[in-house]
């Protein structure tokens, strides 16, 4: 056992020792457009040149005596490190575009070689279908995402309220279209409890911060639940009002008329049209059916008629209380036999035997 472990120690620094370059990183991941940066630092001083290699095809060489050689790749360069006294060279390629993925080598001449690996991916766009949606409470609603002209496919999620829906939540689509594009679409469905904000976020490693795309969720059933409410009210409201104008409308009608019958008795109270027949029904009999002179085609007025019916009730009265016989019966003969000589005259002048009898 302790002659493997002492192989082991003797066989790494073996590596070590012949170790005589580093590149850093080993794996860089950009978008297409951007920077991508290697750095390769010689640990011999005595080397001569440094190749770099494009996917096997070398883009800038570097002389330990003249510096960086010019090179056939427009959008490559190599900048010294500070401080290191040239054995340590910055590989830049500007403007990344896709067929610049691969393998970046660093090549010592005749003393090391170490080889990196490049990947450039795409940014495309990310879009929720349609505009913001109204919802009435308890109501399901569909919200559809789709992100296209991606590379790799992208990662996809959703956000409600800035918390992240759970993936059974939700489906997820993609195809490849052209130049290997993928596009990549899913359906949410979303319960209508509360109003909300609805986000889709698409991701690929890239990228610092996913791109979103953003809707509104709004539900209308509070806001409609507060309008049935108020209706109600003033439905309510308006039809008490109206029963109430009613009445006062009526009382206002009972009011005027009674107002009016006050004001002219003569056409409307029944009771002085009673009364005033039955004046001129006792004129008729206390005058025998002779001219009345007093009688005015204008109408009496209430002192008139006042005065007229105690007129004709002082002569009523008058005529009941000193009313007497006729014929008056005596216990005398004498004076029986001459009140009957006296009162054969009154069958040709009954109006003087009324008059005696009355004194």
């Amino acid at each position: 056992m302790m002659v493997l472990h002492l192989l082991v120690l003797l066989l790494s620094f073996g590596i070590q020792a012949g170790a005589q370059m580093k590149l850093n990183p080993d794996t860089l991941t950009v978008l297409r457009g951007e920077e991508a940066r290697f750095t390769c630092s010689a640990s011999n001083s005595k080397w001569t040149a440094m190749v770099w290699l494009l996917n096997g095809t070398a883009a800038v060489t570097i002389s330990k005596v003249y510096g960086v050689l010019p090179s056939l790749i427009n959008n490559v360069t190599a900048e010294e490190v500070s401080g290191s006294k040239g054995d340590s060279w910055v590989f830049v390629l500007n403007s990344t575009e896709r067929y610049n993925q691969g393998q970046v080598t660093c090549d010592l001449q005749g003393i090391d070689r170490r080889t990196a690996n490049l990947f450039v991916q795409e940014k495309g766009i990310v879009k929720v279908s349609g505009d913001d949606k109204l919802a009435f409470k308890g109501k399901s609603v569909i919200f559809e995402c789709q992100a296209a002209g991606w590379y790799p496919v992208p990662s996809l999620y959703w956000l409600v309220n800035d918390k992240e829906v759970s993936q059974g939540e939700y489906n997820i689509s993609s195809e490849e279209s052209g130049k290997s594009l993928f596009t990549v679409s899913s359906n949410l469905s979303v319960m209508a409890a509360k109003s909300s904000e609805v986000d889709c976020l698409v991701s690929v490693s890239a990228l610092t911060t996913p791109l979103k795309s953003s809707v509104r969720l709004t539900v209308v059933a509070e806001v409609v639940q507060e309008a049935d409410d108020c209706t109600v009210l003033l439905a309510a409201t308006a039809s008490l009002s109206a029963l109430l104008l009613l009445l006062l409308l009526g009382i206002c009608i009972v009011l005027c008329y009674r107002q009016r019958r006050q004001a002219n008795p003569s056409a409307k109270d029944p009771t002085w049209f009673i009364q005033s027949v039955v004046g001129r029904e006792l004129v008729a009999e206390t005058t025998k059916g002779k001219d009345n002179l007093g009688y005015s085609n204008e109408g009496p007025t209430d002192a008139d008629y006042n005065e007229l019916i105690m007129e004709i009730r002082r002569k009523m009265d008058f005529a009941s209380f000193h009313k007497v016989p006729d014929i008056v019966y005596s216990s005398n003969p004498s004076l029986h036999i001459e009140i009957q000589g006296q009162a054969s005259p009154s069958e040709e002048n009954p109006v003087n035997i009324r008059r005696i009898t009355t004194v």
